[in-house]
């Protein structure tokens, strides 16, 4: 029985560090990266994995030490992975709306982008004698 005990706190000690690593590189990828796109990722990839990953940690020490599963955390999770998403999904949709200025090197051929840069030529080709 000790043994069980021992195999799943390095179960939860995984989990918890890998927690805190998912979310250090998170925090390092809304820092460093160069327009609101790129960081976008940042937030809603590593971070939801960080927070997800110590929600597991804890549901299994709470399952573990009370004896039975421990819906809240379970709830939280699911929770977390169905709206970071969506949350994010909808931020890039409204950033794209806005026609929110990107950094010439992010990829993608968006619509949106196509008929900002026709707009620019318009108005260069005006601007011109």
């Amino acid at each position: 029985m000790i043994e069980f005990y021992t195999v799943m706190e390095g179960v939860i000690a995984f989990f918890l560090v890998a927690g805190g690593v998912f979310a250090f590189i998170g925090a390092l990828g809304l820092t460093h990266l160069r327009d609101f796109y790129m960081r976008l990722h940042g937030p809603t990839k590593t971070t939801t994995l960080g927070v997800g990953c110590v929600l597991i940690a804890s549901m299994s020490y709470f399952s573990l030490v009370e004896g039975g599963l421990s819906y809240q955390e379970l709830l939280i999770t699911i929770f977390l992975f169905v709206t970071a998403p969506v949350s994010a999904h909808l931020l890039a949709k409204s950033a794209l709306h806005q026609k929110l200025a990107r950094f010439e090197s992010t990829r993608g051929d968006i619509a949106e982008f196509r008929e900002q840069d026709e707009d620019d030529e318009d108005e260069d080709a005006r601007r011109l004698p």
